[in-house]
């Protein structure tokens, strides 16, 4: 377990974890820590807790200390001076003619970063404004570019449903959003009803969907047949998903009647309902209002866990390089034993078979034995046998004789 404390940057923002050190901590404190874009205020969200170590990134950077008034009047002064830099970014971004839409510019509390954030259709050459501006500014200048939902969440507004932005207010990421949620949900697909005020489909299809999901599993799809409480069979004609009711056509045996009954009342076997479908008319009239979701771009983490990652691999890559040599060498070395000891067998059957030279017919047969499946000797072997073994067997002869 390690003990950590949560620090949220922007409003709605991610929330970040820091080693909280011997401050002691409360909610919506001030404080003072470093980050990857350098040293920066945020807002104590999580008071000091323990949490398990994988759920940390490490290392963690400590808090360097709790916000003082002389800091609360810093972030003010760089509030002002960030306005002066919008206008005079806008003013060199026309100057240059660049098609770029600056949405806001951003101080880091130390002043040793400005940020500028835009939009733009496709990719912006903009190095020659970064020179521009690094020599108004003399301070070090990054440009980011942000996709409309981004640009949304920075700027804020107002929805259709009269409240603030669920981005601005409590969303902390951006959820994938898609054409079958509202299809789901049996809303109209008119892009003016179903999009926000980004020009995307509005975030609030998600928040919906688990419970449109639930509420249809419950209920029978139009065509189906029931059996009502009075034991007579209908066809379902319509459904009212959030009330929970069907509307049935009944044949009392003079005339159809459609009648509305809860779903509770009804008698019916649940079908697995089918996916929802979207017809390529559709998906051509609602193009671009699809977004897979996109990590909000104004805030930079603190850590950078994928180059921890391709640490990781580096070492395991020497690792594994580092086995598979030790592997050779053992197997070089398993190798070099056995071809010592084929030697020293071959050296000892040529020893054996100098022996048995002097032993006779029952010597030369036992040497032949051991001799029949090693090639290599059974030359030499039969050359010798050539050569000595008429004398040997006249010698023989003679002796028994």
């Amino acid at each position: 377990m390690i003990k950590v404390v949560g620090i949220r940057f922007q409003r709605a923002g991610k929330i970040y974890y820091f080693d909280p050190l011997d401050y002691e901590l409360e909610t919506a404190m001030h404080v003072i820590v470093e980050t990857a874009r350098g040293v920066e205020m945020g807002t104590v969200l999580i008071p000091p807790k323990e949490v398990e170590d994988d759920k940390v990134i490490q290392p963690l950077k400590p808090v360097i200390r709790v916000a003082t008034d002389e800091d609360e009047k810093v972030m003010e002064r760089n509030k002002e001076k960030e306005a002066e830099a919008y206008v005079i970014c806008k003013e060199k971004i026309a100057k240059h003619g660049l098609e770029m839409k600056l949405v806001a510019a951003e101080y880091t509390f130390d002043n040793n970063k400005l940020l500028f954030y835009f939009t733009a259709d496709g990719r912006i050459d903009f190095r020659e404004l970064v020179k521009d501006l690094a020599s108004v500014f003399r301070t070090r200048i990054e440009l980011r570019q942000i996709g409309v939902r981004d640009e949304t969440k920075m700027l804020g507004g107002i929805g259709i449903c009269g409240r603030e932005l669920c981005c601005k207010s409590y969303l902390t990421d951006f959820v994938p959003v898609s054409i079958k949620m509202a299809k789901e949900q049996n809303l109209s697909l008119n892009p003016t009803k179903i999009s926000g005020v980004c020009g995307r489909l509005m975030c609030c299809l998600k928040n919906e969907q688990d419970t449109y999901e639930y509420l249809n599993s419950r209920l029978p799809s139009v065509g189906d047949y029931v059996t009502t409480p009075g034991g007579m069979k209908g066809e379902v004609q319509s459904i009212n998903v959030l009330r929970q009711l069907v509307k049935v056509i009944v044949d009392n045996g003079e005339e159809k009647e459609l009648i509305e009954y809860p779903v509770d009342d009804l008698q019916f076997t649940p079908k697995r309902r089918k996916d929802v479908k979207v017809t390529e008319e559709e998906l051509k009239e609602l193009e671009g209002l699809e977004d897979s979701g996109t990590e909000t771009a104004e805030e930079e983490k603190p850590e950078r866990p994928a180059r921890n990652n391709y640490q990781q691999r580096d070492n395991q890559n020497r690792g594994n390089r580092y086995n598979q040599n030790n592997r050779g060498d053992r197997y070089n070395q398993n190798n070099r034993g056995e071809r010592e000891d084929r030697r020293q067998n071959n050296r000892d059957r040529r020893n054996d078979s100098e022996r048995s030279n002097d032993h006779g017919n029952q010597g030369e047969r036992s040497e032949q034995n051991r001799h029949r499946n090693n090639g290599r000797y059974r030359r030499n072997y039969d050359r010798r046998n050539n050569q000595d073994g008429p004398n040997r067997g006249e010698q023989n002869r003679s002796d028994n004789s």
